[in-house]
């Protein structure tokens, strides 16, 4: 189980916010867990001088493209961006230094999934720089995929079958838990044993991670074949539920012990 750390930007800041939030009707701002006094380039520094590769930058609505640049350029090759990409700016953003676009919104029309622009978007810069954003949230009794900031509902339910036909697709899957998303009210086992019901390519779980027992529960829940981010628990973060040091040994011990590389 690999830690992919995260650098996620508001208003050109780095913060961590409940992501259910975003965008919400009747709120002025989105319910930020913390803000951060340190540049982004700090945290990719960080990631960097520490080995931890496929980490996430996630641009949280506009005037975010600066400080994503800047973290990226600290880290090249060694962070995703996410968060507006799509079929004009994704080749730019891997030459900003990305390794991988991540996408949602992009890609689902009306709440349908768009196949076609998939399939171009996957030609135009190749399956191996694409990862898909699956994050969800539970309704009735499935989990839907969820765009446009997690506020919109798609028709898309995450079902083994789905993410074994998505996965031609992409080279990984990162999945947000978005009812537990930057609360560190603990992880959501249900949907991380669905996830790791499908391991045709890797899947990053984030959503909830608030103690190391909640990491123990993926790596067991998951068998060792997903990966894992945590955001607001962090104590470089503000939190006060993990270490970050402890995250990263804990991880890379895992990783050894599972052979999941």
């Amino acid at each position: 189980m690999k830690f992919r750390p995260c650098i996620d930007l508001h208003d050109g800041r780095v913060k961590q916010i409940v992501g259910s939030t975003l965008g919400a009707g009747g709120l002025a701002a989105p319910l930020t867990n913390f803000s951060s006094s340190f540049p982004p380039s700090h945290y990719s520094r960080m990631y960097r001088q520490d080995g931890l590769t496929g980490g996430h930058v996630i641009m949280l609505g506009p005037d975010n493209e600066e400080a994503a640049v800047e973290a990226l350029a600290a880290w090249p090759g060694g962070l995703q961006i996410g968060g507006g990409i799509n079929g004009d700016n994704a080749r730019l953003w891997l030459e900003r230094g990305a390794s991988h676009v991540i996408v949602t919104s992009y890609v689902f029309h009306d709440g349908i999934l768009d196949e076609q622009r998939l399939q171009d978007l996957c030609k135009q810069i190749g399956r191996r720089h694409l990862v898909l954003d699956l994050s969800c949230r539970y309704k009735g009794d499935q989990y839907f995929v969820v765009t446009d900031r997690w506020q919109k509902f798609t028709r898309l339910a995450i079902t083994r079958q789905v993410l074994d036909e998505l996965a031609a697709y992409c080279d990984e899957f990162l999945v947000h838990a978005v009812d537990v998303e930057g609360k560190c009210m603990g992880v959501d086992a249900r949907l991380i044993e669905l996830l790791a019901s499908s391991t045709r390519v890797p899947v990053t779980y984030a959503g909830g991670v608030a103690s190391m027992a909640d990491l123990e529960l993926i790596a067991k829940a998951g068998g060792g074949k997903l990966d894992v981010t945590v955001g607001s628990a962090l104590d470089i973060f503000g939190g006060s539920g993990l270490r970050y040091a402890d995250v990263v040994a804990f991880c890379q011990g895992n990783t050894q012990n599972s052979g999941n590389v």
